[in-house]
């Protein structure tokens, strides 16, 4: 019997570990069809995988906040999304966690009949912005559409609700742009699919408060801005502001800090990463090579010890 190639993703789905291209889930999974679903991502950077237990509590959190329940504890879920880098092998790898509401029984629509399920995937390490762009810098645009209100949706709980950050996205790309952000009603930047943003102004960073994703590379440039000498100032942050800024970077697991160097094509200062963008990154990164925040993954099967 062939032994399962793991080597381009491993994932697990309805309680078995298979090739990520034999990864399927039930087509009547709620997750699917009503987006009924929370998720949360880290990611493995030189075999450490980087604020392990943040992203645990995290979902642990957001599963709540849904009303989602699993019969399976933390350490098990964390057990599982390490065995599936495990199987791949993979030193730089992006990890996907999902607890859907699953499927209901057949002809009911009550989520409560539900029986919640467990997904997890892990593929090589996915960037926003590649080695070149990240280099040159983004090219951004502000969306006019309306980030879904924190009081329908909110965004502190991790969701699959991107409708409007993909319309975002593809105005973004019809206007020549990399990147998009949304606003909120009152004409306040928020965020783009998939990152945070801070803009600096003043000699003070500036990034949004409401209307955003508690993003965990957001939370670790906080944490690590004093260590570069400035003050970070969480709030509404005005379009007029980002149009003026002195630089502007994006914060994502998918890439760590990326800079922001045009808006529509025009320049962001002068038009190249800024020096503040680019000590954070080279702090962010060094620091993780170093292990810092990291927890070693045991690449090990069982056959090794033998």
């Amino acid at each position: 019997m062939t032994a399962a190639d793991f080597s381009k993703g491993a994932a697990w789905i309805e309680d078995r570990y298979v090739p990520i291209a034999e990864a399927r889930i039930p087509i009547l999974d709620r997750g699917f069809t009503r987006s009924d679903c929370t998720y949360d991502v880290y990611h493995v950077w030189k075999g450490m995988a980087f604020r392990l237990e943040d992203h645990m509590e995290r979902l642990e959190r957001n599963m709540v906040a849904f009303r989602l329940k699993l019969p399976m504890t933390r350490d098990q879920m964390r057990d599982i999304s390490l065995e599936c880098v495990r199987l791949t092998g993979l030193w730089d790898a992006f990890v996907s966690l999902t607890v859907t509401r699953g499927m209901t029984p057949a002809g009911s629509r009550d989520p409560r009949t539900a029986i919640n399920r467990l997904y997890v995937y892990v593929v090589p390490f996915v960037w926003i912005a590649d080695l070149e762009k990240q280099r040159e810098g983004l090219n951004l645009w502000i969306s006019q559409i309306q980030r879904i209100p924190a009081s329908s949706v909110d965004p502190r709980t991790k969701n699959y609700h991107w409708g409007d950050l993909t319309m975002g996205l593809f105005e973004a790309y019809d206007n020549g742009c990399d990147i998009d952000v949304l606003v909120d009603g009152a004409g306040n930047v928020t965020e783009g699919p998939g990152f945070n943003i801070f803009v600096l102004k003043g000699g003070r960073l500036h990034t949004p408060l409401e209307g955003v994703f508690d993003g965990m590379t957001r939370r670790t440039i906080i944490e690590l801005a004093p260590e570069t000498n400035v003050t970070v100032e969480e709030g509404p942050v005005p379009v007029e502001i980002v149009q003026s800024a002195d630089e502007i970077f994006i914060t994502s697991t998918a890439g760590g800090v990326m800079p922001v160097t045009r808006i529509t094509g025009r320049p962001v200062g002068d038009g190249s990463p800024g020096p503040l963008t680019q000590r954070l990154n080279k702090l962010y990164w060094s620091k993780k090579e170093a292990g810092w925040l990291g927890t070693p993954i045991d690449y090990r099967r069982e056959s090794d010890d033998a």
